[in-house]
């Protein structure tokens, strides 16, 4: 492994698409100061860092670690997209299968597999072309919480969202899936389109509930959604592609009863910022966790 700072994008063949992310197999030399430090210089939204996994923690003999993830501002307790980036990074180098990544929100296993989409040339491991890999995470336990009516005011105001914008069918909650969201159901595309808010007013309110970013949805059809998740309280105005967010608003529209318990949905995020990115989202009756797959390739 390597301390080396790579960079992924994850949830898309094209370099120029989906979330970029930092990873950094070999974090055991960082402090959290240098994590933070090195996150903030990269600039992408988030930044993977692996150590060994907790002594006696089980999982695959190699394939475990334990993962923490830093914005530009501040340390997370997950982060989808670098989770997928840091999983196709091992498979690269380790080879495909079965991983556990132990994250501050719990442990989390990711499966590797070869791409076997028709999405056009991925970058391997030395950023030249390849078939590319494909890796899929399980979330752990989520839960879905209401918000408080002056919350979703002040939300509404920071966004610039007069409530008659809101999709009545996709109910203002905080949904959890290793962070927390503010899931808002815009009623149109349009208005999902027109993102231009309060970044103060935003990042403080969010601080306060705890919330990792505000994850806004519109519903093109039964399991096709578009979306955007503002990041103020990470120091981005937007992430291009959220993979936590995606797994806890999996979760929310099993509970609310949008979708069926069996589903795969696809959410398409980032075409709005000119990176797009697409990932999937499968619920299993059973299970309450959730999920959340895509492809991701490294940034020469």
């Amino acid at each position: 492994m390597t301390n080396e700072v790579l960079r992924y994008t994850a949830f898309s063949h094209d370099p120029e698409g989906g979330n970029p992310a930092g990873v950094v197999l070999d974090a055991s030399g960082l402090d959290d100061a240098r994590m933070l430090a090195i996150a903030a210089e990269l600039g992408y939204s988030e930044t993977a860092f692996l150590t060994a996994p907790p002594e006696g923690a089980g999982g695959p003999e190699g394939r475990s670690f334990t993962a923490r993830y830093f914005s530009p501002k501040a340390e997370v307790p997950f982060c989808g997209h670098a989770t997928i980036a840091t999983a196709v990074a091992l498979g690269e180098r380790i080879g495909q299968g079965e991983l556990l990544l132990f994250t501050p929100a719990g442990p989390v296993p990711v499966s590797v597999t070869e791409d076997g989409t028709d999405g056009g040339a991925d970058g391997g491991a030395d950023g030249g072309p390849g078939r590319g890999l494909r890796a899929v995470l399980t979330s752990v336990e989520p839960h879905v919480e209401d918000i408080a009516d002056a919350d979703l005011a002040e939300a509404l105001a920071a966004l610039g969202w007069p409530a008659a914008d809101l999709d009545p069918a996709i109910a203002p909650a905080v949904a959890y899936a290793g962070a927390r969201h503010l899931v808002l159901g815009a009623a149109t595309r349009a208005r999902l389109a027109d993102l231009d808010y309060d970044f103060a007013r935003l990042e403080a309110l969010m601080r306060r509930l705890d919330l990792t970013t505000v994850q806004l949805v519109w519903r093109e059809g039964p399991t096709l959604f578009h979306a955007r998740d503002p990041f103020p309280v990470g120091g981005v105005v937007e992430d291009p592609a959220t993979g936590a967010a995606a797994a806890a608003f999996g979760a929310y529209a099993r509970e609310r009863g949008l979708v069926p318990e069996d589903a795969v949905l696809t959410l398409h995020q980032g075409d709005d910022m000119g990176r797009p990115g697409v990932l999937t989202v499968e619920l299993r009756a059973g299970d309450p966790r959730v999920r959340v797959g895509g492809t991701a390739v490294r940034i020469a």
